[in-house]
């Protein structure tokens, strides 16, 4: 498929905003907030997968924060998170429904936890992307975030290039005039490129709303499960974060570094 030429989307358009990110094993509340502030979510799976989230999570339990891993099978340097299959060789799923059923004994909603991870382990899937896409569409059914919303898979776009270049390049055959992100992308994104382009780059002003949990101080970074075994389907008050432009959070940035010399 040829390269997309850079254009200038017209602001006559109601603005349409995109999230790309990596599929993620049942990820934090902080993605579910990136789905929520989106119209379009794309997972990013025919990138190269790294040391992160995408096949461990982590979980609350009474002996501190647990880490849950799902195996994977001749990971190499280089691979694509679409190409990585699951190793099966043991019984991961059982491993982890455990770890999850022992921490959240006598919550409120530990049925509604179980019954979200029982239908995730039970349905086929072959790679790391399948896991990522299923256990991350399972909390965003549950919490009612799919309407209004379109989910879809990079490799299945089929827009070439890469960094800034592909990004950009997927909000303009996505139509979106607004692209939201987590602060990594702070280190690599061309923010010059997308406004020429006339795309605002948003970050995640993250809220880190505290709920009712257990075993001690709260903590937002762990699995959304979390949040289905304390609050339920009430949880979703408190997916409620929002964005700060990109020059605003360089300058906070530049201010703070300034601070420190």
């Amino acid at each position: 498929m040829p390269a997309l030429e850079l254009s200038t989307i017209s602001s006559g358009a109601p603005a349409r905003s995109l999230v790309v990110s990596q599929p993620m094993f049942f990820p934090w509340v902080g993605m579910l907030e990136q789905i929520k502030l989106c119209d379009t979510y794309v997972f990013y799976d025919d990138v190269q997968f790294a040391r992160g989230f995408f096949n461990r999570v982590q979980v609350k339990t009474r002996d501190g924060v647990r880490w849950m891993t799902v195996p994977l099978r001749d990971r190499h340097r280089g691979s694509l998170i679409c190409e990585l299959e699951l190793d099966d060789s043991t019984d991961w799923r059982g491993k982890n429904r455990d770890i999850l059923r022992q921490a959240y004994l006598g919550t409120p909603h530990l049925q509604d936890m179980l019954a979200l991870v029982d239908q995730v382990f039970s349905a086929p899937a072959q790679r790391l992307s399948d896991l990522g896409r299923a256990s991350t569409m399972a909390l965003v059914k549950y919490f009612g975030l799919e309407a209004g919303r379109t989910f879809l898979d990079s490799s299945a776009v089929g827009v070439p290039g890469e960094s800034s270049q592909r990004l950009l390049a997927l909000c303009q055959r996505l139509s979106a005039t607004r692209y939201l992100t987590g602060h990594g992308a702070r280190h690599y994104l061309d923010h010059a490129l997308f406004e020429q382009c006339g795309v605002a780059v948003e970050y995640m002003a993250y809220r880190l709303s505290p709920y009712p949990q257990r075993h001690g101080a709260f903590t937002p970074y762990v699995t959304a499960l979390d949040l289905v075994a304390n609050c339920g389907s009430d949880g979703g008050l408190y997916i409620c974060s929002g964005t700060e432009s990109w020059r605003s959070v360089c300058v906070d940035e530049a201010r703070a570094s300034a601070e420190m010399e």
